[in-house]
């Protein structure tokens, strides 16, 4: 991991990364960045019990932290290397960020819900890592500033896949986000984009919040930061 982060070594920490092992994640880099990353300090208070439980978690303003297995899930479905620059849309808790960060060479993170990327910058800060940029923002507009993106990640669920966002994407990247109805079915699914156009395949069966396009109402001044 970037900077000097420290490493948890907690026995609900081990236990939680057996877990996942045993459900089937054989990617050992994706498991070590998620054995590195203190998962109870990116949860509010009242649910640090169950911090290194294999469930999801409220984080407020209707969003959650998602489940570890479906972080293990995504980050390997992304086939992340240490020189790709990676999006990430829905920054929440900046747990998936924290994740991505020490196998990539840069995340850049948008966030509509203001505090939640408060406490979010807040984390990465302490934990000193040094290759996150993030932004307050719309996420479906996706970042173009910064484009193309070798890796980009969704953590919302869009009724259908975002042209928006692959159109950002470089010649042979690759998207990974969940897609469809809030109430109904969802899919992860990941899409290549390659010489003929873009290619997509479903992973497996999800549940996400909504991907919601806007900004809450009354939002604060945009905010763009470097952790340092």
């Amino acid at each position: 991991m970037t900077g000097g982060a420290r490493s948890p070594s907690s026995a609900p920490a081990a236990r939680l990364i057996e877990e996942l092992r045993r459900a089937g994640i054989a990617d050992e880099r994706v498991l070590a960045a998620m054995a590195r990353v203190p998962r109870d300090q990116f949860v509010p208070a009242a649910f640090v019990d169950h911090a290194w439980d294999n469930v999801a978690l409220p984080i407020g303003h209707g969003q959650t932290i998602s489940q570890p297995l479906v972080v293990a899930l995504m980050t390997a479905a992304l086939e992340v290397t240490d020189r790709h620059k990676v999006l990430e849309i829905g920054t929440g808790s900046g747990y998936q960020t924290a994740v991505l960060a020490p196998l990539c060479r840069r995340v850049f993170t948008i966030e509509r819900h203001q505090a939640l990327l408060h406490e979010a910058n807040k984390r990465f800060a302490a934990l000193r890592l040094g290759n996150v940029t993030s932004r307050f923002g719309d996420g479906t507009k996706g970042w173009p500033e910064p484009a193309p993106f070798d890796r980009i990640l969704v953590t919302a669920a869009a009724a259908k896949l975002p042209v928006t966002l692959q159109e950002l994407l470089a010649p042979g990247g690759v998207m990974v986000a969940p897609v469809g109805a809030e109430k109904g079915k969802q899919m992860l699914v990941r899409v290549r984009r390659t010489d003929e156009g873009f290619k997509t395949e479903d992973l497996v069966a999800v549940r996400f919040v909504p991907l919601v396009e806007g900004l809450p109402r009354n939002p604060r001044r945009p905010v763009e930061a470097a952790s340092t």
